[in-house]
């Protein structure tokens, strides 16, 4: 590691004021950051901790969305009873996130504004239709995720919460990649008020929505119509841990998996 410095704001107001300065880092979890840091891929000379603000952290029901504060931790999406009753889906996604420390320390904020291609919390907002909330505006899920580790937020803006609105019901399956535990391919789908939404992490560049799959699970929500659709491997990424191919097979057998854990 080499010389920096290091705050830790015990407000939101403080921490907002120490994020505009030049070359500076935002801390959340920091299981990203810090390894990043290790390996000289990012060197800044300011890291602003924000685990000492306690408004940013806890979960609570408003109408009819989930609110999550920015901090609060994997292992505490995974284990709240009020996600559980409200969004099972969400619940059994964090608890699904890395290993037991990683869900010990990683947070919902951290994982949306650093958008790995291979994260699950992006599926959940995307496959759920969620905002974000910041210390600037409001922005819609569709609206946020703007491909390979880069999000609608600006320079100093800060993750405050993320809003889900209660589906219908929703599923989440994952293919992990043995050594990581990242998403090789992960298929969320939801029944909204608005209609199916399906996200993909993993896949490619970004989290993004498959269009196909929407539209054939609006007509008949079962797994022969999720079956039948063709997954276009063109546009999916290809590594040593799985072709595009393979992962377009991913994808189709995912998706049928989720259509049949929420019964169709």
């Amino acid at each position: 590691m080499y010389a920096f410095t290091f705050e830790r704001p015990s407000s939101l107001a403080d921490a907002q004021r120490a994020a505009q300065g030049g070359n500076v880092k935002v801390l959340a979890g920091g299981q990203t950051l810090l390894a990043s840091m290790k390996l000289r891929l990012a060197s800044p000379e300011q890291l602003v901790d924000l685990g000492g603000i306690a408004e940013l952290a806890g979960i609570r029901r408003e109408g009819n969305k989930l609110v999550i504060g920015a901090m609060t931790r994997h292992a505490d999406v995974a284990a709240s009873a009020d996600v559980k009753s409200a969004i099972p889906a969400l619940a059994e996604l964090a608890g699904t996130i890395g290993d037991r420390q990683v869900r010990a320390m990683g947070t919902l904020g951290g994982s949306v504004a650093n958008n790995d291609p291979a994260a699950d919390y992006p599926a959940a907002v995307l496959g759920l239709d969620a905002t974000v909330q910041t210390t600037q505006r409001t922005i819609a899920a569709d609206d946020f995720f703007q491909g390979l580790f880069t999000t609608a937020l600006n320079e100093g803006e800060l993750i405050t919460s993320v809003s889900f609105p209660i589906p219908k019901r929703a599923a989440y399956e994952k293919f992990r990649q043995p050594a990581s535990r990242f998403a090789l391919v992960g298929v969320l789908v939801a029944q909204t008020d608005s209609g199916v939404r399906v996200a993909v992490t993993g896949g490619g560049s970004g989290v993004f929505r498959h269009q196909g799959l929407e539209q054939a699970l609006g007509k008949s929500f079962t797994q022969a119509a999720a079956a039948a659709v063709k997954i276009d491997a063109g546009a999916l990424s290809s590594d040593l841990h799985g072709s595009a191919a393979y992962r377009a097979n991913l994808v189709s057998v995912l998706a049928q998996r989720a259509v049949a854990q929420m019964g169709g």
